[in-house]
């Protein structure tokens, strides 16, 4: 098996790319957060971590090899992981990777089934299968997630806070609206040990 190949990005397309090694060119498939992050690459040396799998019927002789590529060694391992749900295979999992996946690590972590629905092929039924047979098995993939829109310009307690939350369970989008919340009622807070306890008692709908 090829698990890695490195040559010359010569053409990206909206799910593949074409890597020139040698007197060689290969097609390597791609999800849709590796095409953004390569826009704008086309002409440089480029290195990806690849798997290979056959595309067809055994049966009907029509066999196809076909090779994907990720930017490093961690992302396909979670692909490994994330190809394991049942009814997910490798085309729909690389056609519903349209953001980064540490992001949709989180999200599974999380039980964030909203931001699951919102990935390509991805429904409430397929979200909830993903939950169900990978949360608490990729705290590692998820551990790089970037902050969503809300959390951006959150202080240093204020993330502290919501790392707890996390911790504790709480689903990160969730938590992130409580920490905001709990902040404009009481500006004066400035700790996550005094910050959490005020969320959990909005969440309670205890007014603070």
């Amino acid at each position: 098996m090829i698990a890695k190949i490195e040559g010359k990005l010569v053409r990206l397309d909206a799910d593949c790319c074409l890597v020139q090694v040698g007197a060689v060119g290969y097609e390597v498939m791609l999800p849709g957060y590796c095409v953004s992050a390569l826009s704008g690459q086309v002409g440089s040396d480029i290195t990806f971590c690849t798997m290979e799998y056959y595309e067809g019927t055994p049966g009907g002789g029509n066999l196809v090899p076909r090779m994907v590529g990720f930017l490093n060694l961690g992302e396909r391992d979670f692909f490994t992981k994330y190809i394991s749900v049942k009814g997910m295979g490798i085309k729909k999992g690389l056609r519903s990777l349209s953001i980064p996946i540490a992001t949709i690590a989180a999200a599974i972590e999380d039980a964030d089934e909203k931001t699951l629905m919102s990935l390509p092929a991805v429904g409430r039924r397929m979200s909830q299968q993903i939950v169900a047979q990978l949360r608490g098995k990729l705290q590692a993939f998820a551990a790089g997630a970037e902050p969503t829109a809300a959390g951006v310009g959150f202080r240093p307690y204020q993330t502290e806070a919501l790392e707890i939350l996390i911790a504790w369970g709480e689903k990160r989008a969730e938590a992130m609206e409580l920490v905001e919340l709990a902040c404009r009622k009481h500006p004066d807070i400035r700790s996550a040990e005094a910050l959490v306890p005020l969320v959990y008692r909005l969440k309670q709908g205890v007014e603070v």
